[in-house]
Parts: structure tokens; C-alpha cells; sequence
């Protein structure tokens, strides 16, 4: 994999917006489609470390799931990369990552912070 790259679902609309910006920047990066392998505990991890969060900042607490199932209880940060690799819909998206920097690229001009 490239140092470079975009964790990207097609059906969002802000990870859409993300993927035509690098491609108007004519930025060279990989597209991780994380929604059909989702991504490894330790990749993840590696992402959100990039990034500078905590993994429970990497939630998107208002989806159903996470409502219905894990939202009442406390997690440690393994634990949390477990539920984020079982269920990558829950994952904040779109991540870009550039070498040993990382952004929620939400808006999509977040990336210039790291490009």
C-alpha cells in the first residue's frame, strides 16, 4: 500500500466530495474501500494515530447500531477498534491518510492541512 491514501465508501457523499478534491489536486494516493474487507485493529489503529485521536473519537455515534448496542457501555481503546473492524460502517469517513500525517477529511479541504 502507498503512503498515501484515502479510506473511502462510494456511497457517502462526503467521502465522494474528498476523492474529486485529491483527484482536482492531482494528488497520486490508494483508495481503501474499508466497507468490503473492512480494516484491521492495527491498521486502524495506525490511522487513528496519524491522525492524533482517541479510537472513540473514530465513531459515528449516531448510527443505529452503535445505539442499539454498544452506546450504554464503556470501552477500552482495543475493544473499540474490535466493534470498528466487526462494524465499518461505524468508522468516520473519509480518512486521508499522507505518510505520517492523517485527517477526517470532513469538510473535504481538511486534507490541505497534511498535502
Amino acid at each position: 500500500m502507498k503512503n498515501t491514501f484515502l479510506v473511502h465508501n462510494p456511497r457517502c457523499r462526503k467521502s465522494r466530495e474528498a476523492l474529486n478534491y485529491l483527484k482536482e489536486l492531482n494528488v497520486d494516493f490508494e483508495i481503501v474501500l474499508y466497507m468490503k474487507e473492512g480494516l484491521e485493529p492495527n491498521f486502524l489503529e495506525s490511522i487513528i494515530n496519524r491522525i492524533g485521536i482517541n479510537p472513540k473519537d473514530m465513531i459515528r455515534t449516531q448510527e443505529k447500531i452503535w445505539k442499539e448496542n454498544y452506546k450504554s457501555k464503556q470501552y477500552n481503546n482495543d475493544e473499540i477498534l474490535k466493534i470498528l473492524n466487526k462494524h465499518p460502517n461505524l468508522i468516520k469517513r473519509p480518512l486521508f491518510v499522507n505518510n505520517d500525517k492523517g485527517v477526517i477529511a470532513i469538510p473535504y479541504t481538511e486534507i490541505d492541512k497534511i498535502i
